[in-house]
């Protein structure tokens, strides 16, 4: 096992190497840059995406400039900016400047917030985490006690009605979903019962223990379930079609009939192969909700975690923030891969990944 993991690990740095390689290139061919949203402003434009609407006003030959919003402001200036952001080397030299400094931990500042970007993302996580955090757990805690009951009252009206449920939870937007919760319960046109900003009251500090804990849960409510309404119907199906599988096996038949009860063969036999299948889904369940689907999330219910961070840092084109995070995302996502792996190895010993063909 120890030589499959150390093989694992190896291959998490060409894997890193490949994901930054992939999109740092793509950057390139991205119109737009960190000067041209400085020389935007400067101008007056707002926002870089003006300088690429065109213009009927001639530029003579002497004037023209690679920024659009260039025009009126000295070149030495320009020149200024382009040393600062460091995008006076070639596109080669910074990426292996960037990877260097990354593998030394050091991920730099921000272009446009006075921070570093380890200080930035800590900052945010709080916010992820609790996300992720519940969402994942909530929707564990329903899906597999859910499954493993749809498994056994198959085919009966119970199965029906919970199958028709979770598909149409599946099919909601979670967006959509999350309006709905704001409309009904967060004093949109109904009933103020839950608050619609922030995690915390403007009073937390002044609370005590258990009223912190109260007023988190009161405030992470809503968005937790938000997040978690579409999870539900891919594992519960998922634990469910494994329990069936499992549960018309000849071992189980043999247990039964020597007696055992139906709880004791479905937890005591049946359990611990049935979840290698639904284990398996826990890293690529966590790392989206965690990373990929609480950018919506996060702005209706006014929240500032890191799906609001790496949106803003990709229209800002504030690149230290957009390839420090993506770093320190992808490695994350390898490593729990690799957990993924030895959490099978934990519910069942007799797997062995070193006798694999």
């Amino acid at each position: 096992m120890s030589a499959y993991i150390l093989r694992r690990l190896l291959l998490v740095i060409p894997t890193l190497f490949g994901v930054m390689l992939i999109n740092f290139a793509l950057v390139q061919f991205v119109p737009g840059g960190p000067v041209e949203q400085v020389l935007a402003q400067l101008e007056g434009e707002g926002d870089v995406l003006a300088g690429f609407t065109g213009n009927d006003d001639p530029i003579d030959a002497g004037q023209e400039s690679e920024y659009a919003g260039s025009r009126g402001l000295p070149q030495e200036y320009i020149d200024e900016l382009e040393r600062e952001f460091g995008l006076d080397k070639p596109p080669f030299e910074r990426f292996v400047l960037m990877m260097g400094n990354y593998l030394r931990l050091d991920f730099g500042e921000s272009y446009f917030r006075d921070i570093s970007v380890v200080d930035l993302v800590l900052e945010k996580m709080p916010v992820s985490i609790s996300l992720g955090l519940w969402s994942v757990l909530l929707i564990y805690l329903v899906s597999i006690p859910l499954g493993i009951k749809k498994a056994v009252k198959d085919g009966t009206p119970f199965d029906t009605w919970t199958s028709g449920a979770i598909i149409i939870g599946y099919a909601i937007p979670g967006f959509l979903f999350a309006v709905l919760l704001i409309v009904l319960f967060a004093g949109g046109s109904y009933w103020q019962i839950f608050p619609l900003r922030g995690l915390t009251s403007d009073n937390w500090e002044d609370m005590g223990a258990l009223a912190k804990v109260g007023d988190y849960f009161w405030h992470i409510t809503l968005p937790v379930i938000a997040s978690s309404i579409s999870g539900f119907a891919t594992l519960t199906l998922l634990t469910k079609n494994s329990f069936l599988d499992e549960i018309n096996k000849q071992y189980v038949i043999t247990a039964k009939a020597k007696g055992l009860s139906e709880r004791k063969v479905l937890y005591g036999h049946v359990f611990r192969n049935a979840m290698l299948i639904v284990i398996s889904g826990f890293p690529a369940l966590f790392i989206g909700i965690f990373f990929g689907a609480s950018l919506i999330i996060e702005t209706l219910f006014s929240l500032d975690g890191l799906g609001r961070l790496g949106f803003e840092a990709a229209l800002e084109r504030d690149y230290p923030v957009i390839f420090g995070t993506l770093f320190a995302f992808g490695l994350v996502g390898l490593v729990v891969g690799i957990v993924s792996d030895l959490m099978y190895v934990l519910v069942d010993p007799r797997i062995d990944f070193e006798r694999r063909g």
